[in-house]
């Protein structure tokens, strides 16, 4: 068997040997041929040849060109470093991937961070590629270097970027389009404001004469399929001027809070990391967006795009050369969820609005009367649409002022004066509580129709928790439970706006149920009371 082996090892080395020689001979033969062709060139006369000219044909310039020459002096690339001391918490480099939400439902979501499909259809933010600085020596001090984009606004030298551009830097240096290449990185610039919400960040630069700027378009004006010019230094490559188109309106790409401020135009102009906090132009050369993410698989570009809405941009940079410096948004202190089923709102009894989840203790939606379960339908007498609506509306008021909110409870219109208040302060008095112990198991006769086993609370839950319901014991595998996303251990307060508070009352709303009926769960989890009530359901099949 050894020899075998040997033999067939042999002969694959000697095919090996055969193909290189046979490769190296070609070469050879090449190149001998050519030889004798260039001799043979040599030999022959070209006399009859006409030598090339360069026709002076010039093309009229089209809008591209007259936008990028107007504005490009605005344009600005922006450096950053951060010193060792803060370097383990920075993004060490470009593109770091953030991976969609996993609980579209508003809570945030984290994922397992196991196998190559985590790195799959990610939003990338465009950090500029943070290395060791060259002045390093030998590499060691771990100085990191960022790049981003940015333009003028004002000519006093105040600037538009993204937060994520400036963010923890500990040295912020911008570079005009006319500053000579070298100037190693640029002017020295200082933080004004910023605002995480829709990372956007106003910095400054000292100006010995006015400098050039830009104007802000209306992006509410802005349409899907109109031409954009994108300005940027993407990999360092300052005014890299792209076009494309609008391609939609209004995405927002994290659900949740995090996402609630952030409702993007999209865009196939070509936009890579280092674009950060460049302008996205319509064809008057207006400002109608700052590039701010990208949706890719490589890192790199793939045709989708991501621009904070300018309208958006102006109202945040107001208020961040405000004397606050800060962005101050009105809240009146409850929860919602957002993409609810259609079996909740025919349940409940409404098309548009918002369901209250939960209404936060002494805050000013309850001191005006609102409860959990209440669906809002109207502001100041407009319809509500849905949360988003709801949020963009109240965050746009100042903290103090009133609202008329119009509401539906157990099917009855009623209307609450509102007085807002500070959102940022009431989501800091909102604390976490201690999670509750898992419940006994018991068994259920709602398993055949719905899939699922519950039991009664133990009297040290319902104390504890001061909402009576069953809690889910087991969930079966594709049952319709299954299908809603209950899971063991959560609380059934309610099913179809009937109380579920022990198991009979259960059984009885259960028991009426058939096929074909919306059946809409209202469940709590023990472990995140703070969290309040989710209302889940479909129609059962």
């Amino acid at each position: 068997m050894k020899s075998l082996f040997a033999r067939l090892r042999t002969r694959r080395l000697a095919s090996t040997f055969v193909l290189l020689s046979t490769v190296t001979a070609a070469i050879v033969a090449g190149s001998f041929a050519a030889h004798g062709a260039r001799s043979q060139e040599q030999q022959v006369s070209s006399a009859d040849a006409t030598p090339l000219k360069i026709v002076n044909s010039p093309i009229a310039s089209n809008e591209f060109v007259r936008i990028a020459k107007m504005v490009g002096p605005a344009v600005v690339n922006i450096n950053t470093q951060t010193l060792p001391k803060q370097s383990e918490n920075r993004r060490q480099f470009h593109g770091r991937a953030l991976p969609l939400p996993q609980n579209p439902g508003g809570d945030d979501g984290q994922g397992d961070g196991d196998g190559e499909d985590n790195f799959q259809d990610f939003f990338n933010r465009f950090f500029g590629g943070q290395i060791p600085s060259p002045d390093q020596g030998d590499g060691g001090s771990g100085v990191q270097e960022s790049l981003g984009s940015g333009f003028i606004v004002d000519p006093r030298g105040y600037i538009i970027t993204n937060d994520h551009v400036v963010d923890k830097a500990d040295k912020i240096y911008v570079k005009l389009s006319t500053d000579p290449d070298t100037q190693d990185l640029g002017r020295p610039a200082r933080v004004i404001g910023v605002d995480k919400a829709t990372d956007l960040a106003v910095i400054k630069i000292d100006a010995s004469a006015p400098l050039p700027t830009m104007k802000m378009g209306n992006s509410n004006d802005v349409q899907v399929g109109d031409w954009v010019e994108a300005i940027g230094s993407p990999f360092a490559l300052s005014q890299t001027v792209t076009a494309g188109i609008i391609s939609a309106k209004n995405r927002t790409i994290e659900q949740g809070p995090s996402g609630q401020f952030q409702h993007f135009l999209q865009t196939d102009a070509a936009i890579n990391p280092g674009n950060s906090g460049g302008p996205l132009l319509d064809m008057n050369g207006n400002v109608i967006g700052v590039n701010t993410a990208i949706y890719t698989q490589s890192a790199g570009y793939q045709g989708i795009g991501f621009a904070m809405p300018s309208n958006t941009v102006v109202a945040v940079y107001n208020d961040l050369i405000s004397p606050s410096h800060k962005v101050v948004r009105g809240g009146i202190g409850i929860q919602f969820r957002e993409g609810l089923s259609d079996a909740v709102n025919r349940v409940y009894g409404f098309k548009n609005g918002v369901l209250v989840q939960q209404v936060q203790p002494g805050g000013p939606a309850d001191r005006a009367g609102l409860k959990d379960g209440d669906i809002i339908t109207s502001l100041d007498g407009r319809p509500v649409k849905d949360g988003d609506a709801l949020v963009d509306e109240i965050a746009s008021r100042r903290p103090g002022s009133t609202v008329q909110l119009g509401y539906l409870r157990s099917g009855k219109e009623e209307v609450a004066s509102v007085t807002i208040g500070d959102r940022d302060k009431l989501f800091a008095d909102v604390g976490p509580q201690q999670p509750q112990a898992n419940p006994e198991t018991a068994e259920s006769a709602s398993e055949a129709k719905l899939g699922i086993v519950v039991q009664e609370e133990s009297q040290a839950d319902a104390a504890k928790l001061k909402t009576p319901g069953v809690v889910i014991e087991s969930v079966r595998t594709g049952s319709f439970a299954d299908l809603q996303g209950l899971e063991p251990g959560l609380i059934i307060t309610h099913v179809n706006r009937e109380p579920t508070g022990n198991k009979d009352q259960f059984d009885a709303v259960v028991g009426k149920l058939k096929t074909g009926d919306d059946v809409v769960f209202e469940v709590m989890d023990p472990h995140h009371p703070e969290q309040g009530i989710n209302y889940v359901g479909g129609t059962l099949q």
